[in-house]
């Protein structure tokens, strides 16, 4: 199993150990930064227990382990699964970096492009929020956006597209929270702002990888166009520890 096979679980004993607790075999993110958790590898009774132990009776944690059909995880009595979801990790090694689109010529001040992305950070995050409850991208919470490198397009004040990053397995970084509103779709603001976070993981050294619903047509079309490539089937599934004896 290599590190994007299981990329919770080596950010969590890596470089994001910061951000979550681990035991022997199991880990989880701070539950206001992340619901994601995972296992060493495919776990056996006992690394159940130690994941009970870090969430505590009919405590509720989102596993990310493969999930090509073959190895699911089967849970232990006491357990529930509440939804399981797959998704297609993508990774970027394909990509062509485009250059910031050329400020306008001629005399007189430079003039940036419209719809370039900047940064965002804790002062945005009550517009991020907004963001995510209409565009529906998946987990992002209050304080998400400590993960760090989110960027966002505004027009006449108001966000209205942004992405980032979140899980950093050895020598790659997850874009997350790909979110446009609904008005403002098939624009190319998706492109751009995952093409913002993916140069910056580049410049890095880092390769970028991410994860998009395997019935979401559409946005694995646009991720590949972008020279993102297929690497495998990963799994979501949001799981309930038993509750207290």
């Amino acid at each position: 199993m290599t590190e994007l096979d299981n990329p919770v679980w080596w950010a969590l004993t890596g470089r994001q150990r910061r951000f979550g607790r681990t035991s022997r075999s199991a880990g989880l993110f701070d539950p206001e930064l992340s619901p994601f958790g995972a296992f060493s590898g495919l776990p056996a009774d006992s690394q159940w227990d130690d994941l009970a132990g870090l969430i505590g009776p009919s405590g509720q944690v989102v596993l990310v382990h493969p999930g090509d059909g073959v190895d699911q995880l089967p849970t232990p009595e006491g357990w529930t699964s509440h939804r399981r979801t797959q998704a297609l990790q993508m990774t970027g090694e394909g990509m062509i970096h485009r250059p910031d689109p050329p400020t306008q010529p001629g005399p007189g001040p430079l003039v940036a492009p419209p719809d370039r992305p900047v940064p965002l950070g804790a002062d945005d995050v009550s517009d991020m929020l907004a963001l995510v409850e209409v565009a529906r991208p998946g987990p992002f919470l209050p304080r998400t956006v400590e993960f760090g490198g989110y960027v966002g397009i505004r027009r006449a004040g108001r966000l209205v597209a942004m992405a980032g990053e979140r899980i950093r397995p050895p020598g790659h970084v997850e874009i997350s929270a790909v979110a446009t509103h609904p008005d403002h779709r098939r624009q190319g603001l998706a492109e751009a702002v995952v093409a913002a976070v993916a140069a910056a993981a580049h410049d890095r050294g880092e390769t970028p990888f991410l994860h998009v619903a395997a019935s979401n047509a559409g946005a694995v079309a646009l991720y590949e166009s972008m020279g993102f490539a297929v690497r495998r089937t990963i799994t979501f599934e949001l799981v309930e520890a038993p509750p207290a004896a």
